[in-house]
């Protein structure tokens, strides 16, 4: 049996992650596509989940895809929408996402800046107009752009450790 002399974690427990969820240094965002920005929270490769912040700063469709696994979202700033619904993610709006639903993530013309905490476990698979896959990503994948990033921010490539677990 495990005995707990100074109040710590199993030493065999992954460290803790405690950060400001908004840096101050904006090189943390990590771009993903014309003006979409992601902020790694924690990155858990042994569940093949990560949270992260989503930050948009343009109006329009941002993907259309579907996760294999269930997604918790909570909506910070601004709104969002999906084209297959009739709800509205607006601040303070906590949405949950099923395994296997496909939708497309919109932001509207009048939002100056979205930024949603998501919580996502597997992976997330990219769709055409057909649905037919066209690419994903997963914890690895978000590991590895943020690795490339950080290098090329002069942060360094071994930043992205702080976040991985």
């Amino acid at each position: 049996m495990y005995k707990v002399l100074d109040g710590s974690a199993h030493p065999l427990a992954p460290k803790e992650i405690a950060i400001p969820a908004m840096p101050e240094d904006e090189r943390i965002w990590v771009p993903q596509a014309e003006g979409v920005w992601f902020r790694p929270m924690m990155l858990n490769t042994l569940q093949g989940q990560w949270c992260n912040l989503l930050r948009v700063r343009r109006a329009g469709i941002l993907s259309k895809h579907l996760h294999p696994q269930p997604v918790h979202g909570y909506v910070i700033k601004g709104r969002w929408h999906y084209l297959e619904h009739d709800w509205v993610a607006e601040t303070g709006s906590y949405v949950f996402e099923p395994p296997g639903e496909i939708h497309t993530l919109t932001v509207p013309e009048d939002c100056e800046e979205m930024i949603t905490f998501f919580n996502i476990s597997g992976c997330m698979v990219y769709l055409d107009e057909n649905n037919e896959q066209i690419g994903f990503e997963d914890v690895f994948t978000k590991i590895d752009m943020c690795r490339q990033h950080y290098i090329d921010v002069g942060l360094g490539a071994d930043y992205v450790d702080q976040f991985v677990r």
